[in-house]
């Protein structure tokens, strides 16, 4: 397993592939339809879409999270 400390990072890269993974699916659809080579196409805007993600998520997930526990009602 891994160490707790890289729960951040870990967290990040499986966000970012499974969102870009899903993301650069529907856009390639919505822009291209199903043509023949469309699972290349969409493996390669996916490879794009991940090697931007990742790196943002792990930027900005600490301050979306902070954003969140800020707006969010803690129950009594």
């Amino acid at each position: 397993m891994i160490n707790k400390k890289y729960e951040r990072v870990v967290f990040s890269f499986f966000m970012s592939l499974i969102m870009s993974f899903i993301m650069s699916f529907i856009i390639s659809y919505i822009n291209l339809g199903f043509v023949e080579n469309f699972v290349s196409l969409w493996l390669e805007a996916f490879i794009k879409a991940f090697a931007f993600a990742f790196p943002i998520i792990f930027l900005v997930g600490g301050v979306v999270r902070k954003l969140t526990l800020k707006i969010i009602k803690e129950e009594k």
